[in-house]
């Protein structure tokens, strides 16, 4: 996935689902049959072969095996619905259960810094950058906006905080999706953009 597409507001889970649903483009999709075509190909050819052999059976014991194996794939086919049911009601608001103003964000990166938290802290002091910029109207409110973008949007209005928007952008990056360790210099160059984008 590319930097750019990394949503500011995206938790763990949220990320995985923005995998699934770009993998799931048909310019990434073969001609190869996916695993529910492949499963299904192998039931009807157990069928297949469960009828062929009924051929010789008597009447009662073919219906037998037809009628079980009717109830297997509906079964299967149950299941498998359920499980999309299921997963589709639990998706609903896992960005935000409430939306925070700035302040609420800096209170929260506050309180992750003074835990030791600091890519938790990080990533509430980016959030509070963006809900300022928002507030103040430099940015329109949109969900789903990846730090690139606030950087390049934000950077265009601001021009003097251009620089400033990019670095942190790029902290928020390699602390939430490069793997990299959060730094209290790091995370003190952030208030700082805080601070500046509030000033």
């Amino acid at each position: 996935m590319a930097v750019s597409d990394v949503p500011v507001d995206l938790d763990r889970d949220e990320a995985r689902e923005a995998a699934v649903r770009e993998l799931s483009d048909p310019a990434y999709v073969s001609d190869d049959p996916n695993p529910l075509e492949r499963a299904l190909d192998w039931v009807l050819d157990r069928l297949g072969e469960l009828l062929a052999g009924a051929a010789g059976m008597n009447g009662i014991t073919a219906i037998t095996i037809i009628v079980v194996a009717v109830v297997i794939i509906v079964i299967v086919i149950r299941l498998r619905a359920g499980r999309t049911t299921r997963s589709g009601r639990t998706r609903g608001g896992e960005v935000f259960d409430a939306v925070l103003t700035a302040a609420e964000h800096r209170a929260a990166a506050d309180r992750a810094a003074a835990a030791g938290n600091l890519a938790e802290a990080v990533r509430e002091r980016f959030r509070a950058v963006v809900r300022e910029l928002e507030q103040r109207g430099v940015l329109d409110p949109r969900a789903g906006r990846t730090v690139d973008e606030v950087a390049v949007e934000a950077g265009r209005a601001l021009p003097v905080l251009a620089d400033d928007l990019r670095g942190a952008a790029v902290q928020f990056d390699d602390v939430w999706y490069g793997g990299r360790p959060a730094t209290e210099q790091g995370y003190r160059q952030l208030v700082s953009v805080d601070d500046r984008v509030r000033g």
